[in-house]
């Protein structure tokens, strides 16, 4: 009959603990950064401008067939990611109205699991009425936004203030490494990641 002695299962652990250590290190390596435009030039125009102020909405290609819509209305945008516009309209992403003037940078980076996106950040410029210019308008502070994203909803998961924290794509990405696909929309809080800033307190009051 076959026999391992202590020795030789001692080194067949070994030898399984490190092909998972193995395994773990490659799923890390796995997950990466894709990027994409969402520059009105890169993207299709739903309808007219609004007549009475400008108001636009724009879909534009994402990562995995995944789209992006982004609306404007009144000097604020709402971002929201679905399979299509009409999916995309309908997501809690697309429910979610800062209080202050903003609006989004136009590139989008896709954290991926191989192939597959489960989460975007992007940059954000929150107007901050504190801080008026010398014409009485608002500076804007910026904030990075990271999303979860399909399956299950599209939402708001953690907002880094960009000023406050000179690391913030860092803490950006990791945010959303970590919690982005555990994240449950309408029951989870938006995480306030690293230092609070002129950023994230106008884009949180309701």
């Amino acid at each position: 009959m076959f026999r391992i002695t202590t020795a030789g299962l001692a080194i067949l652990l070994l030898a399984m603990l490190l092909m998972c250590s193995g395994l773990d290190r490659a799923d890390a390596r796995s997950v990466g950064s894709q990027y994409t435009s969402t520059a009105p030039k890169d993207c299709g125009q739903i309808g007219k401008p609004s007549e009475l102020d400008g108001s636009t909405t724009r879909v534009c290609k994402g990562k995995d067939g995944l789209v992006v819509l982004i609306a404007e209305d009144d000097l604020r945008e709402i971002v929201s990611v679905g399979r299509n516009r009409e999916a995309a309209a309908e997501e809690p992403a697309a429910k979610v109205w800062f209080a202050p003037f903003n609006s989004s940078e136009t590139t989008v980076e896709w954290r991926t699991a191989g192939a597959k996106p489960f989460a975007m950040i992007q940059r954000w410029h929150i107007a901050d009425g504190t801080d008026p210019d010398k014409h009485g308008r608002p500076n804007t502070k910026a904030m990075l936004i990271v999303s979860r994203l399909p399956p299950g909803p599209v939402c708001h998961v953690a907002y880094v203030d960009a000023i406050a924290n000179p690391n913030a794509n860092e803490l950006a990405r990791k945010a959303a490494d970590e919690f982005a696909r555990s994240f449950t929309c309408g029951k989870d809080e938006v995480k306030i990641i690293g230092a609070r800033g002129r950023a994230v307190e106008p884009a949180t009051m309701r």
